[in-house]
C-alpha cells in the first residue's frame, strides 16, 4: 500500500533502489539519476528529440553509458527519460499503458494535447520521483513539443529543453533555430545542442539518442558519438 510519508513503499516504482536516511524518506545521494540534456524540436514535418545516454549516481559517478533516454509512448509520439531513473522508467509505462487503454476503447489515439496534459496531471497527483520530461508528437492539428515539470506544469514550445544540461544546449539552440527548418536541420540541430552540453556538463555524455516522429510513426536510434549521428 503506497503510504505518502514514506515513498520507499510505493509499488509502482520498486526499481529506483534507494536506501533509507535518516529520516526514513529517500536518499537522494543514492539514487540513479540520468543527469542528463534532452532536447526537442518541432517543425512542420515532424518533431526531433535527442538525448544523451549517461546516467549517474548523485551527480558524481557515471554509473551506465548507454541509457535510452527516450521511449514511444503513443503511434506518433515519444517522451524523454529525465530525473530519478526508476521514477522515469514508471512514469512512462504508466503513460503508454494509458495512451494504449484510450486507443482500445474509443477507436483513436489521444491527440499529442490530452497525452501531454495527462502526463501533467500524472506528474502533479502520481508517486513519481523528480521527473521533467519532454513530450513530442504529431496530430491532426501538426507537430508538437511539450515540457512537463515536476509539480505537473504543461508548456508548448517550438522547441525545448531539460536537464542538467539546459543551459548549454539552449543556448546552442536558440541562436540557430529557425521555424521554418526542414526535420533533417532540426536533428543536426539537436544533436549539436547535445554535444555542446556533454562538454560542460558532468550529467550528460556518452553518445546520443535520437527520435524522428512524424505522422507515419516513430523512429528510434542510438548512438555511441556524435559524429556518427550527423
Amino acid at each position: 500500500m503506497y503510504d505518502p510519508e514514506n515513498r520507499l513503499t510505493d509499488a509502482h516504482e520498486p526499481e529506483v533502489g534507494t536506501l533509507p536516511n535518516e529520516d526514513g524518506g529517500r536518499d537522494e545521494e543514492n539514487v540513479v539519476k540520468t543527469g542528463t540534456t534532452t532536447v526537442g524540436i518541432a517543425t512542420e514535418n515532424g518533431v526531433v528529440i535527442a538525448t544523451d545516454r549517461r546516467a549517474s549516481l548523485g551527480g558524481r559517478f557515471v554509473s551506465n553509458k548507454q541509457v535510452q533516454k527516450v521511449e514511444q509512448i503513443h503511434p506518433t509520439a515519444a517522451m524523454t527519460l529525465v530525473g530519478s531513473v526508476g521514477g522515469a522508467q514508471s512514469f512512462i509505462r504508466s503513460l503508454r499503458a494509458e495512451a494504449d487503454l484510450y486507443e482500445v476503447r474509443r477507436d483513436e489515439p489521444l491527440s499529442i494535447h490530452a497525452l501531454a496534459t495527462l502526463a501533467g496531471n500524472f506528474a502533479r497527483g502520481g508517486p513519481y520521483f523528480a521527473i521533467n520530461p519532454i513530450v513530442g508528437g504529431v496530430d491532426e492539428e501538426g507537430s508538437h513539443v511539450y515540457s512537463v515539470d515536476p509539480a505537473g506544469g504543461v508548456l508548448e514550445d517550438d522547441y525545448t529543453v531539460t536537464g542538467s544540461g539546459t543551459m548549454v544546449a539552449t543556448g546552442t539552440i536558440e541562436g540557430q533555430y529557425d521555424p521554418e527548418m526542414s526535420l533533417g536541420e532540426a536533428r543536426d540541430l539537436a544533436i549539436r545542442a547535445v554535444n555542446a552540453a556533454a562538454e560542460r556538463d558532468t550529467g550528460s555524455g556518452n553518445g546520443v539518442v535520437l527520435a524522428e516522429i512524424t505522422g507515419e510513426g516513430v523512429e528510434i536510434d542510438a548512438f555511441d558519438d556524435y559524429e556518427s549521428a550527423e
